[in-house]
């Protein structure tokens, strides 16, 4: 019987992404058992979530034992942004993450906010959730921050990632940080066994695209700053989908070293994106490969038009609208993208299905 109760959950969304996406090879069923309940809902600020079921371990999954709380060894750690803009992503990125995980019970997840009262909800939505809020200062990073290509890009909470290893416990040895505008369609440990080897972080690259465009003449003509590069063999990485050795990151100061970059950009102007090429300075070259299939990214499209994209070839384990375009706001406008349809089988927001 359980097998046909994970299916049934699912078959809307999986029938979804047969007719549109036949290059789809790993949108799974979830693992894990579902508990069903009736619907409720609550209210913030105008805006109404649906109680989400309850989800607990299949069988075979490692007990948490002794105290469940954050650093207790046997958690799979997850860190993701919460704000007003983007709730109703972050709640539909964890949603998925615990619909396609085998063992729920033994995540936990940490969540960067800059706005207060955002944690009932998260408790209303969630209420077996294992988590904890941690408040962003956003003068912390406010005057390190350049103008950018788009206003989303320029916000404070964008930056946080840059701090976790400062703002997670001590304990805490190792973390995923995704971005709020994503879905996870498998399960989510598969990404927290990454193997870093030396490395301090973890994201799929794309050794194709063009490196050079990241950043403006200015850096490419300055002898110095372009130097940094020689002797690695940089390539563009999506900050969105990161697993990060946060002990390695503490011990080699990268927080300071990835400032550094950001008061350069402050007087000479070495690149137009956001949060990304600060990243890209520090560590291209340096990054643990993961599978493409955990970022198949771009799903909003660029960062002016948000235009409808396709999915990149091959298999998929996670679904990330990075650029202008959120499916939530198209779905609500009734001018979806086709692939939007495979974002909305995780919203709780209202009673949309």
């Amino acid at each position: 019987m359980q097998w046909i109760i994970r299916f049934s959950a699912f078959v809307s969304a999986t029938m979804v992404m047969i007719v549109l996406a036949p290059s789809l090879q790993s949108f799974h069923p979830a693992e894990a058992i579902r508990s069903h309940s009736h619907t409720h809902t609550h209210t913030h600020r105008s805006s109404s979530y649906r109680t989400a079921a309850t989800f607990h371990n299949a069988a075979g999954c490692n007990q948490i034992t002794g105290s469940a709380d954050v650093c207790n060894p046997s958690l799979v750690h997850v860190a993701i942004t919460l704000d007003f803009e983007y709730l109703r992503g972050s709640i539909a990125a964890v949603h998925s993450i615990l619909q396609h995980s085998s063992c729920p019970e033994t995540i936990f997840f940490h969540f960067l906010v800059s706005e207060t009262n955002l944690e009932t909800l998260v408790r209303t939505t969630f209420p077996k959730l294992k988590f904890k809020v941690y408040y962003f200062d956003p003068e912390r990073v406010r005057t390190l921050i350049s103008t950018s290509v788009r206003h989303a890009l320029e916000q404070p909470l964008n930056y946080a990632r840059n701090y976790l290893a400062d703002v997670l416990e001590p304990c805490v040895r190792r973390v995923i940080y995704l971005d709020s505008d994503l879905v996870v369609v498998d399960d989510v440990e598969k990404l927290w066994n990454t193997k870093l080897s030396e490395k301090t972080i973890g994201a799929p690259e794309y050794c194709h695209a063009n490196f050079t465009k990241y950043f403006t003449a200015n850096f490419w003509s300055n002898r110095q700053h372009a130097g940094i590069f020689n002797n690695r063999k940089p390539c563009y990485f999506n900050t969105g989908v990161m697993v990060i050795d946060v002990e390695k990151w503490r011990r080699f100061g990268y927080t300071k070293r990835i400032e550094k970059w950001m008061e350069v950009q402050k007087t000479e102007r070495i690149y137009e994106l956001g949060s990304l090429p600060p990243f890209l300075l520090v560590f291209a070259g340096h990054v643990a490969p993961i599978d493409h299939a955990w970022n198949q990214h771009g799903l909003g499209g660029d960062n002016v038009k948000g235009s409808c994209r396709d999915l990149h070839p091959g298999p998929v384990s996670l679904l990330h609208w990075s650029g202008s375009g959120k499916p939530w706001l198209r779905l609500d406008l009734r001018q979806p993208c086709p692939l939007d349809a495979l974002w909305a089988p995780y919203d709780l927001y209202g009673y949309s299905q």
